[in-house]
């Protein structure tokens, strides 16, 4: 009986060093070519000037290199900040964004920026920018 249950013991610690082993070693190389991919990047450049005197673009450029605008609303009227022109951006942008998901394009990266401009002590307003980066297999 005790040869029986060492014989057992013994077999269970190999059965478990041999999972460990194998667990732990690296899998086959992978030989196959790596994905090459194509880019695409579309940037939305949002006036924070008030009254609208700002210039609001959702920027892309087409296959053929010919920049694409679309216009967009000052986060800012007369009399301060306008949910509802920021509503209405949000919308034309996350339209532009299922446009190209749904056309195979893959986000990437979202990077933003501000640009405040000031003149004599003061601000005058500014831009904020954010870039959408697209990738799809070549």
């Amino acid at each position: 009986m005790r040869k029986h249950i060492a014989t057992v013991a013994i077999a269970a610690t190999s059965a478990l060093c041999a999972v460990g082993i194998f667990s732990f070693s690296s899998p086959a190389p992978d030989n196959s070519q790596p994905v090459v991919y194509v880019y695409k990047q579309i940037t939305a450049v949002e006036s924070v000037i008030p009254g609208g005197l700002g210039r609001s673009r959702i920027l892309t450029t087409d296959d053929n290199g010919q920049m694409l605008e679309k216009e967009l609303k000052n986060f800012y009227s007369m009399v301060g900040i306008n949910f509802e022109n920021i509503a209405n951006n949000d919308r034309v942008i996350v339209d532009r964004l299922n446009d190209y998901s749904a056309q195979g394009w893959e986000l990437v990266q979202v990077t933003t920026a501000t640009n405040q401009q000031s003149s004599g002590g003061s601000s005058s307003g500014g831009i904020f920018i954010t870039r959408y980066i697209f990738r799809k297999p070549k």
